[in-house]
This record gives C-alpha cells, structure tokens and sequence, in this order.
C-alpha cells in the first residue's frame, strides 16, 4: 500500500506484518513448494499469536474490529510469499465471514475464537467436480433427519483440506426448489464420513493441502447451520467480498516480489558493456509494470473503502469485481515481465520468480474467474446507469446535430 494513504495505527500494523514476514523460515517456503509440508500450520497458529488474523472481527472474538482498508495492507504483505501461504492467511477471514455476519452468538464462541487465535483451521468447500463458476448448480445435498443434516456429494479443490479442523459447505437442502433458494450453509467438522480422498498435483500454490472432500452420509449437527435453511445464497453474496478482495490485495504483493527481484537484477546484469536497466527493452517494462501495480493498488483501496462505507452494495460489488480482475491479471503481466528481464536465468529456480510464475496462473481462476468478473461488472454497471447514476450533465446533447431525432434510430 502507498505509506503516504496510510495513519499511524496503520503504519503500525504495516511493521507488525513486516516483522511476521520476516519470521516465517525459508525452509518453509521452499518445502511447501516441494510438498513436503502439505499444510503450513505452524505460520497460521505464529499468525494467530501475533494476533494478525481476522483483523475486521470484534475484539470479544479475538479480531482488532478493523476495517477492510487495514486488512489489505497486511494481506499484500503476505501475498510476497505466494499464493499458498496467502491463502492460508486469509482463510480465517473468508470462513469468518460467514460465521461473523451469519453466525449465532453459539456459533462464533465455537468457531470464530479459536479460528482467529490460529488454534482451528478451516477450509471453505465450494467447487464440485461437474461445477465450477455453475455454484448454484451445486449437487451435494444435505437431508434433515430429525435435529441432524446428512450431507452426502463431493467438493473438490479445497484449499486447506489436508489439515483443516472444519469446513464451510454448501448444500443443497430443496432439490424442488429454484437453484438459488435451495441452497444451505454449514459448518461441517472433521469426522466420521467426511473423508479427503484426493490431494492434488498442482503447478503452483503447493504445500496449501488442496485436495476433494467426500460426504458420505456424513451426520451434521443442525445447530451447524449458517444462516437460514435454504439461504445460502445471501452467504454467498457476502462471502464473494473477502474472497475476492483478499485475492486482489494478495496479487499486489506477488507482482511487488517480482518486479523487485528483476529491477534489481537488471542493475546488476551488464550486456554490451551496460547494465541492461538502461536499456528501453528492460526499463520500459519495469515502468509497465509499476504502472500497473499502482493502478491495481488504487484499485483495490477504492474497492476496500466502498466496502467499508457499506452504502452502496451495487457498486462494492462492481469495485470488487474490477480489483479482482485487474490486479489478478496485473500480478500474472508483471510476473511475466520480470521473468524476461531476468532471460534465460528467471526460469529456474536460482531466482524464485519461476514459482510465483506458477502461483499467479490460479489467481485468475479461484473464487470467481476472471470472466466471472467481467460478467458482474457490466451487470452492476448497467444497473447503476440504466437506474439513473448519470453524470451532471447529458452530454449526448452536446453533439452540433443532437436535435436530429429522427436519426437516431435504435429498433
């Protein structure tokens, strides 16, 4: 984030982040990446002591009751390291939404505490094998019986289902009902019946234990439930905020680490008696790319503060959608942009840009794509124009011929 936007208690939890980033061990990084640590618990319980996770959450739960604007200082932050232990980070904020927002006074003591503490981890099971960006065409169902639920489907590519002690799942519980209004939320614990029958080989964000989620009959308390039985729509409304918004914040940080690696690189490297920075081939590309990483830093703060502001849902969400989208795909051209910097040596692994190479590629996948994006961003924005968010003045009249009428023929 740009240090002159930020206050002092800001500026704070800047160094307190720092610190934590200085701490997390290379050992960790790198095994993760080799996938000998399939999760990386230790870096969310040290989060957790430091009292950095779930940042926005009230103090009576363990958060510091602040806002968005704070949590993507931090997030960006992290996001240096890539996108597993990012994920891994913000994890708590993204479930916690749905338990925060939607939960019983019951439900946050049982869960939000210890998630915020790092002492729980969870995972939030959304994508399904014949369903990706289709999420309410979800199949796995969940059957009352008495004061039970029993889930029976699967849910694949779940960040943190190697190790997570419980998981967000969506289930639908009115098969006759319209997609969107037969939809539940709950929270399902580690047990019996709820098995992780796949981990996967993935090209990049490595070590986050992403793996498929099986409900066989698995029996779920009906005090589990989040939010209203057949509600889960509003859930997911609210939840898509953190996801994508911490993927935005997270992506700055990833194209940060790049281009820093490959500016000082190419300060370094000489070719035809010359460090290669002056030539317009390497430094027009560093300057590309902080454009865009600036850009995308506005972007997300604008995005951060509309959400803050809680007054207008239609535009946090068109924001939100637009950081995701552009500072996802911002990240994925300036890590490509260091590794030609870098030539022939950015791709191997004597320099780490390789692996966020690897990482970035998802960024523009997960919690909603990229195209999704684009989708709700027209959407909201037709809305707030055809509702009647025009400018102060129609300009359209400005043309020297506006009156013409009849030439303006529509059908």
């Amino acid at each position: 984030m740009f240090e002159f936007m930020l206050n002092e208690n800001q500026k704070f939890l800047l160094k307190e982040v720092q610190d934590f980033v200085k701490w997390v061990p290379k050992s960790l990084v790198l095994d993760m990446d080799s996938e000998h640590v399939t999760y990386p618990r230790q870096f969310v319980e040290e989060a957790g002591a430091r009292n950095l996770l779930g940042l926005r959450f009230p103090k009576k739960y363990g958060g510091r009751e602040l806002k968005w604007e704070d949590e993507i200082i931090a997030i960006e932050e992290i996001g240096i390291f890539g996108t597993a232990l990012a994920c891994a980070y913000v994890m708590p904020s993204i479930v916690g939404e749905a338990i925060n927002v939607f939960g019983t006074e019951e439900q946050k003591e049982k869960w939000l505490v210890p998630l915020i503490k790092g002492e729980k981890i969870a995972a939030e099971a959304l994508t399904e094998p014949r369903g990706g960006s289709d999420f309410f065409g979800t199949t796995t169902s969940a059957r009352k019986e008495g004061n039970e639920y029993v889930l029976r489907g699967q849910k694949r590519f779940v960040v943190g289902a190697a190790e997570a002690d419980f998981f967000l799942v969506y289930a639908r519980t009115d098969p006759k009902a319209p997609p969107h209004k037969g939809i539940s939320a709950f929270i399902v614990e580690r047990g019996p019946n709820v098995e992780v029958e796949y981990l996967y080989g993935l090209l990049g964000t490595r070590g986050g234990g992403t793996g498929r989620l099986v409900f066989k009959d698995a029996r779920v308390p009906a005090e589990n439930l989040i939010g209203k039985e057949n509600g889960a729509a509003e859930v997911f409304y609210q939840m898509m905020i953190p996801e994508r918004l911490t993927s935005a914040a997270g992506a700055i940080g990833m194209g940060k680490a790049a281009l820093e690696i490959a500016a000082k690189y190419s300060d370094r490297r000489k070719a035809f008696g010359e460090k290669i920075r002056r030539f317009q081939g390497v430094n027009f590309k560093v300057a590309d790319s902080i454009t865009l990483l600036d850009a995308a830093r506005g972007l997300v703060y604008a995005a951060a503060r509309s959400v803050d502001s809680s007054d207008e849902p239609s535009r946090s969400r068109r924001l939100v959608s637009e950081a995701k989208k552009f500072a996802t795909d911002a990240a994925w051209e300036v890590i490509n942009h260091s590794m030609q910097i870098l030539g022939g040596i950015g791709y191997t692994n004597i320099f780490p840009i390789e692996r966020l190479l690897r990482d970035a590629r998802l960024i523009m996948i997960w919690t909603g794509t990229n195209e999704i994006m684009n989708l709700i961003i027209q959407h909201e924005f037709y809305k707030e124009i055809l509702g009647g968010a025009l400018s102060a003045r129609d300009v359209e009249a400005d043309a020297p011929e506006a009156d013409k009428s009849d030439e303006k023929v529509y059908e």
